[in-house]
């Protein structure tokens, strides 16, 4: 039997400037919720480290979402979590739908919804559900998370799901209660809620429609909450790229070294009987002549 799931509820507060809600200056701020031989070896090691060094820099400065640390979000610069999240595997989740619409009026294109979404499960491993209620339902924080615990149970039968129930109050606000499973706590810790909830206020209030108020606030928690992950791994990956080369680079030289001995030992037998067969018998002993006699007969 799944193990019960945890719920935290909090609310969320933003204006916004278009669409069905009502414009409203700003967005209140949100807190506490939802990067010769051995010179061609050398030369060879030399390269491979270069690519390296040239990979690592990449993964830091690359795209322009990143920079000194910071995941730039276009309205802040948002701090990149520094903390290490192992995506959760993939039986940790039995995948579903990621959202209900009752309010019936904003999720018009389900693909540019579920396109934030699906980033965002495929990142953390944790699948986001967004359950829409119909605009003014409630304002209150307690309902809205007894709301989520109560459907959580309804639509999942897993502890990878992280529930999210919105509510808009119709005057440029709105509100949120949510449920983690349990499993999917390891990711939705409470750094990763407060990331969450600074990127839905400002996607609420910056969005180009009402769809992407989902999809870019769970899009951009993914990069931020998983950024110190996805750095660790690259940083492995470059250690095995420059190991990998450096194993490929003193194998090559050893096998170089192997067959140029091989070479100089024949050359220098070869010298040797060029040197035997040219010398003068008279200047061989008769024991030196009888070895060389008996030595070529063994050879017939």
């Amino acid at each position: 039997m799944p193990q019960p799931h945890i719920h935290v509820g909090v609310p969320f507060f933003g204006g916004f400037g278009g669409f069905r809600r009502s414009p409203m200056p700003g967005g209140a701020a949100m807190g506490g919720g939802c990067g010769g031989c051995m010179g061609g070896i050398m030369g060879l090691i030399l390269a491979a480290l270069l690519i390296a060094l040239l990979t690592t820099g990449l993964s830091t400065c690359g795209g322009g979402r990143y920079g000194s640390g910071a995941y730039v979000t276009g309205h802040s610069e948002g701090q990149a979590s520094a903390t290490v999240r192992e995506k959760l595997p993939a039986d940790a989740v039995t995948r579903t739908d990621y959202y209900t619409d009752a309010d019936g009026d904003w999720i018009h294109s389900s693909g540019r919804l579920t396109e934030g979404l699906e980033e965002f499960y495929d990142k953390t491993g944790v699948q986001p559900y967004v359950y829409i209620l119909p605009n003014g339902t409630t304002t209150s924080v307690d309902e809205l998370t007894a709301r989520a615990e109560q459907l959580y149970g309804e639509l999942f039968q897993d502890e990878g799901h992280f529930l999210l129930v919105f509510c808009d109050a119709g005057d440029g606000t709105f509100n949120c209660g949510y449920t983690v499973g349990t499993a999917a706590s390891a990711i939705m810790d409470t750094e990763a809620l407060d990331i969450l909830a600074d990127e839905l206020n400002y996607a609420y209030n910056n969005a180009s429609s009402d769809e992407g108020v989902f999809s870019d606030a769970f899009s951009s928690t993914a990069d931020r909450i998983m950024s110190a992950a996805e750095e660790e791994q690259q940083g492995r990956t470059t250690t095995l790229v420059v190991g990998g080369a450096i194993l490929v680079v003193a194998a090559g030289a050893g096998i170089a070294y192997v067959v140029k001995r091989r070479r100089a030992k024949e050359a220098e037998e070869k010298q040797r009987m060029e040197d035997i067969l040219n010398t003068p018998l008279e200047k061989f002993g008769d024991k030196d002549v009888e070895d060389l006699a008996d030595k070529y007969e063994d050879k017939d």
